[in-house]
């Protein structure tokens, strides 16, 4: 196994075009999964050698106050070690780093990074921000992996991979638990489509491929290094910055009220707001939904809530003020028809799927 160094930097006077590019390997595997993922992870680590030329970097959707043991489940599949690293750990081909609860796990110039930036797509750990951090500090050396799950996060990263000349590699839907994130990325990234018995195979093919590399490693997209460094939160010049991509839109930041700003130039309709929170349009649809049902249910409670107390005072009126009583009961039962109407559609969202808009043409 071997280090990944820091990328040489461009000698004083010389311009990103004029700086000469060198060979190297697809050394860089960023795995992205949800639903059904630790059984995906299992078969994947199992299928790779002693050997394996490469660094992987997992992200698995977790509770944030759960205790991942995700690492010890993939060392024993496997011949690799897997940890959860230390923020600014070197990165070491050979090794699995996989994310830690609450945590995103991003790739910075030859180290690993573990913040607590801004939750994207509902999420932290978050596949998007590893995926774009990838694609900023390595570009063609990168393999982007997204298997079973469910929703769209991972599509965005897939994107900017692509963008920068790595590979993208999908799960088979129809082989994948939760067959939502696969879905997502096949609409609008041109992938390798494989069943999880056919990635390892793919993969040990796929990091023996030399590809043309700029040494510094990183390229010009501005976007990339504005989107990783609000992540990273090294301090607030990143969030105060207010040359920020994008226009505001109309939607307000679910988790923190916010405006929401819509990016500009993207192929896939997003949207973060000024301290970083990111929601494809997917899964701000998402966040909307239960937002709504949560009203729903708040005003069905309050309904539930004055038909109890109208009946208390209808049963305080009986045999002493017939008009009250009477009075009170009739406002009970109103109360109780609307929260039955509130139920109804309660029920029915329930059952009717969720459209989720994934892009723009």
């Amino acid at each position: 196994m071997t280090s990944l160094s820091p990328a040489p930097r461009i000698p004083q006077g010389s311009s990103l075009e004029d700086w000469v590019q060198t060979l190297a390997h697809r050394n860089i595997i960023v795995v992205g999964t949800s639903v059904g993922g630790v059984e995906a992870l299992q078969k994947l680590a199992s299928s790779l050698p002693k050997d394996f030329p490469a660094a992987l970097f997992v992200v698995l959707h977790l509770s944030p106050h759960s205790t991942s043991v995700l690492p010890q489940i993939l060392t024993r599949a496997g011949k690799l070690p897997a940890v959860h690293p230390l923020d600014n750990e070197p990165i070491r081909t050979g090794h699995i780093y996989v994310a830690p609860p609450d945590n995103h796990l991003i790739i910075d110039d030859g180290r690993i990074r573990v913040t607590r930036g801004p939750r994207e797509n509902r999420h932290r750990p978050a596949v998007d921000p590893l995926f774009r951090s990838a694609a900023r500090w390595y570009g063609p050396q990168v393999i982007g992996v997204l298997l079973t799950g469910s929703q769209d996060d991972g599509t965005a990263g897939l994107l900017a991979i692509k963008r920068r000349g790595g590979i993208a590699v999908v799960q088979d839907p129809k082989d994948a638990l939760a067959p939502g994130m696969p879905e997502s990325a096949l609409e609008v990234v041109s992938v390798h489509v494989a069943t999880l018995e056919q990635i390892p195979e793919l993969l040990n093919k796929l990091v023996m491929v030399e590809v043309m590399q700029n040494r510094n490693g990183k390229g010009k997209s501005a976007r990339l290094k504005k989107e990783t460094e609000i992540v990273e939160l090294n301090d607030m010049a990143a969030i105060e910055d207010e040359n920020r991509p994008g226009t505001p839109s109309s939607f307000a930041c679910p988790e923190c009220d916010g405006v929401l700003w819509e990016l500009d130039g993207e192929e896939m309709l997003r949207f973060r707001c000024r301290v970083g929170h990111a929601y494809t349009a997917g899964s701000l649809s998402v966040e909307q939904t239960e937002a709504v049902e949560g009203a729903l249910w708040a005003a069905m409670r309050a309904l539930e809530e004055g038909a109890s107390l109208a009946r208390r005072m209808a049963n305080n009126a009986k045999g002493k003020h017939p008009k009250l009583e009477t009075k009170y009961r009739e406002r009970a039962q109103a109360k109780m028809e609307h929260a039955e109407v509130l139920r109804k559609l309660i029920v029915e969202s329930q059952d009717e799927p969720v459209e989720l808009e994934k892009n723009v043409s």
